[in-house]
């Protein structure tokens, strides 16, 4: 289910830690998706900041799949979708 809504948001990704938070703290996210199989230090900032700022956390199993769904060739720790 994660992935097929990183898919159909296409236009409205933010792809990666850094871009993510920048956009979080500019309120500009909806969801967050985090790979489970990322490194915990690179993820981390971005789950507390959700947590903090009430933005659903969703977690995905792979971050190989999660870079495929937003149509990039390489893998992505964090994804972000912004507010329509």
């Amino acid at each position: 289910m994660s992935y097929e809504k990183v898919t159909q948001a296409k236009s409205r990704l933010i792809i990666g830690t850094k871009q993510s938070l920048k956009a979080m703290k500019n309120g500009e996210i909806c969801d967050v998706f985090i790979a489970d199989d990322a490194d915990r230090k690179i993820t981390q900032e971005v789950i507390e900041m959700a947590g903090e700022l009430s933005i659903p956390c969703h977690y995905v199993d792979s971050k190989k799949k999660l870079g495929r769904a937003c149509g990039i060739e390489v893998h992505a720790a964090t994804v972000s979708i912004r507010k329509p």
